[in-house]
């Protein structure tokens, strides 16, 4: 129960001696009333942040504002119950918030209260310049150390540099609130008025997991390499990413804010920071958006370094740090790649908050990556959040020039460097199914499409994740093997060009020296059932490039299949091929093939080796230059015969 704390208690709970600044912290000692008499009409006054509000001061101050007229309350969010926008206190007080939360949404939605849009690295600037300038701060600290230092605790993000520029603070010391350690200490003698108040931190839970944000995170777990420095943001989603990780190794955190999720993989022996190359072995953070569990942690430990706002968000800072990953939540985004974080329609729902100063920070970094979550349907599952354009007042917080990676329960939508028709295909691929044959109407009305796509008759098909693997071969050779994307179709054609010019290739029972588009299109425009294709990749993410390919389209009557594959000269004799044949095979057999054929050129006969090894009977024929191979399921054989 929160009670004020008595004349001896904060030195007794540290076991302190009187020191040279203890007349000063007794003269500058009072109660909540006498404080707040200080905060005169007209007066600007900035209250601390989330879970470091100072609830009791806040109380105070709504028992004080019907004496007062046109007072400006600025905070970033408040977790607590407040009664500033109360219809009834409208002529006395107006909240001014930089984030909007459940507890503000319908003040700010019916014009009871402002949302000021700004990136959150930017704030403590309006303060600092005068251009905001603050009259009474109201915040909240730890009790004095031995040197009479005091700790903004879990919440120094803005709130330090809104107390250095305003002309009287007043803070609640509270036993409760964590020393942390860092840039985060005040001194009593740049207080002043001190009110004594022991009570409860402010908590938030971590939100519930449901199976779309707990797919979304696996989707998103693949982008993030061993020894990354990561950031999420808050919500389901951002939370099930951070679950996600528990098999990575040595993350590193740089955020503006500090979650219980995180603690998991502390605790899991993922974050070990080691690998940092700015500030290594520290989490790195700004506030704690939390339960008491989080606040203990935090509490004196060296392993948290708490900075100010503009410290954690200056995307130069945030680049320091190699692989540095930025996760933020949309709304909706639009298919060349805009992104709505912060509002339905014309109602704000957030704020800008730290995505762009991460976003920013992330795609300067050496080997960052910004990724966007979304999930592909509103709640009820009336509506796509994958739209041809935004809603009307919807407004863009991650531009389509900034936007590098969009995640949705559906797979991974690579748009960095990315053509406006290939982000529509790569969004409409990673939207829900029910929703991708209108997309996709709409993505050709607008012209991002051409007309030539009419002819596809899968836009409900569904990327098989599951069958994404990677591959060590000889000499050290990674290869990712996965199933082709509409968004293939360039890298497909580089291969096919790229393949010795001198050589025919069959494939499906047609000799082709020249791939059209419409001819790579129908490889890359696949049900994922009846055919699949399946490339090889070699090089870094996003630099990637073929390097093998097999396919097989299935005969709906018989059930057999036929199959072809190359893997491009340079990459020969690594048992490449082999491996692609049997991975290809293996899908064909589970989704129920009994035959594959396949079509080989006269000088190619090398090629029989690689499936003879399936342990399946082969059976071949020669006509006009041309092998046909068939390939039995339900024949396994030690022996297999040519014609």
């Amino acid at each position: 129960m929160a009670q004020p704390i008595n004349e001896s208690s904060i030195f007794k709970l540290q076991d302190l001696s009187p020191r040279p600044w203890y007349s000063l912290y007794e003269e500058k000692r009072t109660s909540a009333e006498k404080a707040l008499r200080a905060i005169k009409r007209g007066h600007r006054v900035f209250i601390g942040s989330g879970c470091g509000e100072p609830q009791h001061l806040a109380q105070c101050l709504e028992e004080v504002i019907p004496q007062l007229s046109d007072l400006e309350i600025l905070h970033i969010l408040s977790v607590g119950k407040t009664r500033y926008t109360e219809a009834g206190l409208f002529d006395k007080c107006r909240l001014k918030s930089f984030f909007v939360a459940t507890a503000t949404r319908e003040a700010v939605a019916e014009g009871r209260a402002d949302y000021t849009p700004i990136n959150l690295g930017d704030i403590p600037g309006l303060f600092r310049s005068g251009a905001m300038p603050i009259d009474v701060a109201l915040i909240q600290v730890s009790p004095p150390d031995e040197h009479g230092f005091c700790s903004y605790g879990i919440s120094v993000d803005i709130v330090k540099a809104a107390t250095e520029s305003a002309r009287h603070v007043i803070a609640q010391i509270n036993p409760q609130m964590p020393m942390t350690l860092g840039d985060t200490f005040i001194h009593v003698r740049d207080i002043d008025a001190l009110v004594e108040y022991d009570e409860p931190l402010l908590e938030v839970g971590s939100p519930i997991l449901n199976p779309i944000a707990q797919d979304i995170g696996k989707h998103v777990a693949k982008l993030i390499e061993d020894g990354s420095t990561i950031r999420v943001g808050v919500g389901s989603m951002s939370t099930a990413v951070l679950y996600a990780l528990e098999d990575k190794k040595d993350l590193g955190v740089h955020a503006d804010m500090l979650t219980d999720a995180y603690l998991y993989l502390v605790k899991k022996g993922v974050i070990t920071n080691s690998r940092k190359t700015l500030h290594p072995g520290k989490i790195v953070t700004s506030f704690c958006l939390g339960t008491r569990e989080l606040y203990d942690f935090v509490n004196n430990n060296p392993m948290v370094a708490m900075f100010p706002i503009e410290y954690t968000n200056n995307y130069l800072v945030i680049s320091e740090n190699d692989k540095m990953i930025s996760i933020n939540s949309g709304l909706e985004v639009d298919l060349t790649g805009q992104v709505c974080s912060d509002s339905l329609g014309y109602e704000i729902y957030s704020g800008v908050g730290g995505a762009v100063d991460f976003l920013r920070g992330a795609r300067s970094s050496k080997k960052g990556k910004a990724i966007i979550v979304v999930p592909s349907t509103t709640f009820d599952g009336s509506k796509s959040r994958i739209v041809p354009v935004l809603s009307e007042g919807a407004g863009v917080v991650t531009t389509r020039g900034g936007v590098q990676y969009v995640v949705t329960e559906y797979g991974i939508a690579s748009l960095n460097g990315k053509s406006i028709r290939e982000r529509a295909l790569a969004l409409i691929g990673i939207a829900h199914p029910d929703f991708r044959e209108e997309l996709m109407q709409e993505a050709q009305k607008l012209n991002y499409l051409r007309r030539e796509l009419v002819y596809i008759t899968t836009p409900k098909a569904l990327y098989p994740s599951e069958w994404e693997m990677t591959q060590i071969f000889e000499g050290d050779t990674r290869i990712f093997f996965r199933p082709a994307k509409p968004t293939d179709e360039r890298a497909l054609k580089e291969f096919f060009y790229s393949l010795p010019k001198d050589e025919s290739y069959i494939r499906f029972l047609s000799t082709m020296k020249v791939f059209p588009h419409y001819d790579v299109q129908r490889m890359v425009n696949i049900d994922y059932h009846r055919e699949m294709c399946i490339i090889g990749l070699a090089g870094e993410m996003d630099a990637e490039h073929i390097i093998a390919v097999a396919r097989y389209v299935l005969d709906d009557e018989t059930m057999d299949a036929e199959i072809d594959f190359a893997v491009h000269p340079d990459y020969g004799r690594k048992g490449i091929a082999s491996f692609l044949i049997q991975d290809i095979v293996d899908i064909a057999k589970h989704k129920g093939i009994r035959t594959l054929r396949a079509y080989i050129t006269a000088g190619n006969e090398k090629v029989f080796g690689v499936f003879q090894k399936l342990g399946y009977v082969v059976e071949g024929s020669y006509t006009d230059g041309t092998y046909e191979i068939r390939l039995y399921f339900d024949r396994p054989a030690e022996i297999c015969l040519l014609d």
